[in-house]
């Protein structure tokens, strides 16, 4: 088990508990007598505290080599935190560390993974998978996803039926250039990926689906602009 409870969990009513946490380190502050380290996972961050009083000359020292995004896991025990941070909804505890695994070392970042980073647009879509950590992309991610639950939820309440419709078809007259795929099977043949689920949509309604919906891609071949990209996502409905 690498975990007992997420880094966003942890309150005063867990005081005296034992527990393990995996996450990332997001900053290490060493006073030398005394290491601080935040850990972050996608739920939030819980501070972690090693004191030369209560900690071994070991773990102190192992302590000492964490960097910025290792990858680690710690046992230890919830204390209150003395001096409390009313910024995140952890700041009346930390955990005093009993026992650290090291899961991976990491180089340092290209970017801070914080809020406000200092990676450029380009650099950050070089290092995505770095990206997706920090808080606006991650919020923006669930953010998404609720609207999408929210909208399948409304529909099907509303008696719409929810019909995924193929990605590759026969090219059809839409006003935009399609994105061709072609076909090994059929040499010289190709399939295009779909503008809009019009055609669909319009066989299900005959075929007597007459609530139907999907959250569909759409792409379309277009040079960039402001308001146009190559691939995009809408909210198909349909109904007699």
């Amino acid at each position: 088990m690498y975990r007992s409870h997420d880094c966003g969990e942890l309150r005063a009513s867990h005081i005296n508990s034992e527990v393990t946490l995996a996450g990332w380190v997001q900053k290490t502050r060493d006073k030398g007598f005394m290491i601080w380290v935040d850990l972050r996972d996608r739920y939030g961050i819980t501070q972690l505290i090693f004191d030369e009083e209560r900690s071994s000359p070991e773990l102190m020292n192992q302590a000492k080599t964490l960097g910025r995004e290792f990858v680690i896991q710690v046992k230890g025990t919830v204390i209150e935190r003395a001096s409390k941070n009313a910024n995140i909804p952890t700041g009346n505890i930390e955990i005093l560390v009993s026992e650290l695994i090291i899961l991976n070392e990491a180089k340092t970042p290209p970017f801070t993974i914080e809020d406000n980073t200092d990676g450029g647009e380009e650099l950050r879509m070089q290092y995505r998978y770095l990206d997706i950590r920090r808080n606006p992309v991650k919020n923006n991610l669930m953010f998404r996803h609720k609207v999408t639950q929210e909208v399948r939820n409304y529909l099907s309440k509303e008696g719409f039926i929810e019909v995924e419709t193929p990605y590759l078809i026969k090219s059809t007259p839409e006003g935009a250039r399609d994105f061709v795929v072609p076909s090994r099977m059929n040499e010289g043949q190709f399939y295009a990926l779909p503008q809009s689920p019009q055609t669909f949509k319009q066989l299900l309604m005959i075929g007597g689906m007459d609530k139907y919906f999907q959250i569909v891609k759409c792409f379309r071949d277009e040079d960039l602009r402001a308001d146009r990209q190559p691939e995009f996502t809408q909210i198909d409905c349909e109904l007699l």
